[in-house]
């Protein structure tokens, strides 16, 4: 099998990336103003405020560093800057990323205050600009990517032709050794067993269950009437899909006809190997890809039917759609027009073949439509409330 060839970056612990970020990360909302002054003051650095980080517990405080250092952790990310309130959780959070072998060096602003810390920080993020810079592309092989995949404000044309566009991806990826990730928990509803029958062992599809019908019955305690404007949304539901029966079933079409997931993830949990892995995630977009980012994904492949415009900080996000009016009125937030399929002008292999050329281009540095526009949707999972 030819397997393509990119140019990315191969990061000290042998992960590939395609990107080259100098990231400001804060520990902690506290944080995110000295994180942005760092920012402002060195060009080419990218800082990453967020809303938490403090006085969480339990499960909770686990995903959040699980969260915080993976996205540091990713291969996308060339060296980091850690500035936070206090200096335990810092130093919990260098020392998390510092595993990779990449740069990081943390700051706390306790008995420093903001403009020492900004200061201080300044100058490391300079120092690690300048050596960043310097970082030469080299030859990676496909099968070396960690690709996510989600779809939002799905539609008819999502589960008829862009779902499956990916899925056509999906299938010639993970043949070729590559690693795939998939997830949305809730909106699996109706088609729980039809996921359970993709996994690649009995075990595996067990695990499954249990972490939907978990995820299930939290919905189902909390809930306060049918859902319906959560589950299917109000765009889905403009869209055509009357039912999130409709919904889980398209959404499945992402995943190929070949493929088995060998395993199943927590959110923001590294995959353990190649092939295609279950992650347990929020459904809601910017949660989603953020989660897939802190597992060191590099790559999102995104279909959208009425028009989802979420992009990440630090991992590429594809979109593709297949709804012809979509493609025409939001057509600076498309990547890939797809809406030939519906026409009968364009097979699905044909636009497999279109979208792994995007996404091998993409590797190659080429901006996606999200990275030109600006987005970068950064959203933390939150399991519970507060201490």
């Amino acid at each position: 099998m030819d397997i393509p060839k990119f140019m990315g970056y191969r990061r000290e612990n042998g992960r590939v990336g395609i990107r080259n970020h100098i990231v400001i990360l804060p520990l902690d909302d506290l944080s995110n103003a000295a994180c942005e002054a760092v920012a402002n003051n060195i060009k080419g650095t990218l800082a990453i405020p967020h809303a938490y980080g403090r006085l969480q517990f339990g499960e909770d405080l686990e995903l959040f560093f699980r969260t915080i250092i993976g996205t540091g952790a990713n291969p996308n990310v060339a060296a980091v800057v850690v500035i936070g309130i206090e200096p335990e959780w810092t130093g919990r959070v260098v020392e998390g990323i510092a595993k990779t072998g990449k740069p990081v060096k943390g700051f706390s602003i306790e008995r420093n205050g903001d403009l020492n810390t900004i200061a201080q920080a300044s100058r490391q993020a300079k120092e690690y600009v300048q050596w960043a810079s310097e970082l030469q592309r080299t030859e990676c092989s496909l099968d070396e990517l960690y690709v996510s995949v989600k779809c939002g404000e799905s539609d008819t044309t999502s589960g008829l032709a862009s779902n499956p566009t990916v899925g056509n991806v999906i299938d010639r990826i993970i043949e070729m050794g590559a690693t795939a990730s998939f997830g949305e928990t809730s909106e699996i509803t109706g088609g729980e067993l039809v996921c359970k029958e993709r996994a690649a062992t009995p075990e595996v599809g067990e695990e499954f269950m249990r972490v939907w019908n978990e995820y299930n019955d939290f919905i189902m305690k909390e809930k306060t009437d049918d859902l319906s404007g959560s589950q299917p949304t109000k765009g889905n539901i403009r869209g055509g899909l009357t039912t999130i029966e409709e919904k889980a079933i398209g959404n499945l079409q992402k995943i190929g006809k070949k493929a088995r997931y060998v395993g199943v993830l927590k959110p923001a949990e590294a995959p353990r190997g190649n092939g295609l892995w279950y992650m347990d995630t929020s459904s809601a977009a910017a949660e989603a890809v953020t989660l897939w980012a802190a597992s060191g994904a590099v790559v999102h492949l995104f279909p959208t039917g009425q028009g989802n415009i979420n992009g990440n900080p630090i991992e590429p996000v594809i979109k593709l759609s297949a709804n012809p009016l979509t493609c025409s009125t939001m057509s600076e937030h498309i990547d890939l027009n797809i809406s030939d399929i519906l026409s009968g002008k364009m097979t699905l292999n044909e636009a497999g073949d279109q979208l792994m050329e995007i996404m091998i281009r993409t590797c190659n540095g080429r901006f996606t439509a999200t990275e030109a526009l600006g987005h970068r949707e950064f959203v933390l999972t939150k399991l519970y409330r507060s201490a």
